[in-house]
């Protein structure tokens, strides 16, 4: 696609962003990014501080959900100032923030969707449990999920800096959408097939291992109350991994709708505004507080901490 395009959709894009005022919508994605990156590092400061639960294999995978969710919130709040602020952005950078942005939010998906996995290898094999998942193994995994993540969308920012004709180019306004709206043009099925197939290996998995859970459980008596702990454990659950996917249809919706020439640009930007600056936060909100009253360890550490941490003051202090 040529330079000239990209400026006329990038200005467009900008022009419906001011005809609705849609720049407002940095206020709900600050108050959300914040109040997410409260929580966040005092859970991720629990897990790395406290030896025994760095052993176990869900608090890793919870470790490393909560830091790919702060590196998306920290990239997503700044695209969305930037935006509100109208700042000129160099392609280059904007590309970057893309990539990095989706690998993010790729490595997040995966990891819940493990979490899963590990459940499912928890209660399914839990006499060799320890010694299928030891946690070095457990750091290969993620190492793993991170370079899996990030492939395909550093490979389609190397492909399009190599298209790209001006080098010192800027755009009006940086968003995924735009980027890979740009890209897909000339690569439509590819990036379809990459969200399709990876969402839908993520959901057989997601729907087996629940499935199997029951199956295995279902005689132990565990599902017979209504607010038993294991029903209320699947649902909160269930609702934060849909939290998780619903953003990523709704992207994939918007790249459909980016390829229709008779949907209205002003329906383009407000669905876009509105999963940018809402939907893709909601999960990552809840995702702290869930963790944190879900496993009574984290908890436990947590009031530990603020105990020896008060103890410490009052010390000082006399």
């Amino acid at each position: 696609m040529s330079s000239m395009l990209m400026s006329n959709l990038t200005q467009d894009w900008v022009e419906s962003m001011q005809r609705w005022h849609l720049e407002f919508f940095f206020i709900p994605t600050t108050v959300l990014t914040l109040a997410t990156l409260l929580a966040n590092p005092v859970l991720l400061t629990c897990i790395i501080l406290s030896r025994a639960l760095r052993q176990e294999t869900r608090y890793l995978l919870v470790a490393n959900t909560l830091t790919a969710d702060m590196l998306f919130l920290v990239l997503n709040l700044a695209t969305a100032i930037c935006n509100a602020a109208r700042a000129q952005v160099p392609w280059l950078i904007c590309e970057l923030v893309t990539a990095v942005t989706v690998t993010t939010y790729c490595c997040a998906i995966l990891t819940v969707t493990l979490m899963v996995v590990d459940t499912y290898a928890a209660v399914r094999w839990p006499l060799h449990y320890h010694d299928i998942l030891p946690p070095a193994r457990t750091h290969r995994i993620l190492v793993g999920v991170w370079v899996l993540a990030a492939i395909y969308p550093f490979t389609l920012m190397i492909i399009m800096e190599m298209d790209r004709g001006n080098p010192r180019e800027k755009v009006a306004v940086c968003l995924v959408l735009l980027s890979l709206g740009f890209i897909q043009v000339n690569n439509v099925m590819g990036i379809y097939i990459y969200f399709f197939v990876a969402a839908l290996i993520c959901a057989i998995l997601i729907f087996f291992c629940y499935i199997r859970l029951y199956m295995v459980t279902r005689t132990q008596g565990i599902w017979q109350s209504r607010f038993s702990r294991a029903r209320v454990t699947l649902l909160a659950h269930g609702v934060l991994l849909l939290l998780y996917f619903v953003p990523g249809f709704v992207f994939t919706l918007e790249l459909f709708m980016f390829q229709r020439n008779e949907i209205s640009q002003d329906v383009r930007v407000w669905v876009s505004s509105v999963n940018m600056g809402v939907f893709m936060l909601l999960p990552r909100v809840f995702a702290p507080y869930l963790y944190g009253l879900r496993y009574r360890e984290i908890s436990d550490t947590l009031m530990q901490f603020l105990h020896q941490h008060r103890t410490l003051s009052q010390i000082t202090v006399s």
